[in-house]
């Protein structure tokens, strides 16, 4: 009797020492991190350095003091005259007189019209909750967060004269993908909550 009650108590160990791992080692699900490299680690220092250039006073050299130069500053993208009119007037119902009326006139500079355009960021992902079900791909959950920034700033002659800008401070998403057949069934109704 005591046999049989070692095996069983041995044999129920081996059943729930796996699962007790798996549901334990939570460490054990992916995470990744990506960042556009840049001289700014947070965002307030992207909008910061964005909010010293003045209009019709800030000058190229004065762009590179600030970080938004494509020559000494990484991924900071240079936007001809072109490229230019494409993002202000992305089709024709956008007309001339309906853009600012300094990117109008640096338009009409032609070659000495460009823009710089910066769009610095960090996003990190990693995935959580029950790693059987992750792993059996019957229920996964991924949290993202990080920051982003974009910045346009529009040159003529050499000096700033539009600026524009967007992102997002703080990004916080919940990312959750359920699979009620699991690893024989693509995965369907995905969910993303924000600022959890």
């Amino acid at each position: 009797m005591k046999k049989r009650e070692f095996f069983r108590r041995i044999s129920l160990g081996l059943i729930c020492l796996p699962l007790l791992l798996l549901n334990g080692c939570g460490s054990s699900l992916p995470k990744g991190e990506a960042k556009t490299q840049s001289q700014w680690q947070t965002f307030e220092e992207a909008k910061s350095a964005y909010d010293s250039i003045v209009l019709f006073e800030t000058t190229t050299e004065d762009l590179r003091a600030l970080g938004f130069d494509p020559y000494s500053a990484p991924n900071v993208k240079i936007l001809s005259y072109l490229d230019v009119i494409q993002v202000f007037s992305p089709n024709d119902s956008v007309k001339p007189e309906d853009l600012p009326p300094s990117v109008h006139s640096c338009i009409k500079s032609r070659e000495l019209c460009l823009a710089y355009e910066a769009t610095p960021s960090v996003s990190s992902s990693k995935r959580v909750g029950n790693v059987v079900l992750d792993l059996l791909k019957f229920k996964r959950e991924r949290i993202r967060t990080g920051w982003n920034f974009n910045a346009l700033v529009v040159i003529d002659h050499d000096i700033v004269v539009y600026k524009i800008w967007s992102g997002m401070p703080i990004i916080d998403e919940l990312e959750t993908r359920k699979n009620p057949l699991g690893p024989i069934q693509d995965s369907v109704g995905t969910s993303i909550q924000s600022g959890m």
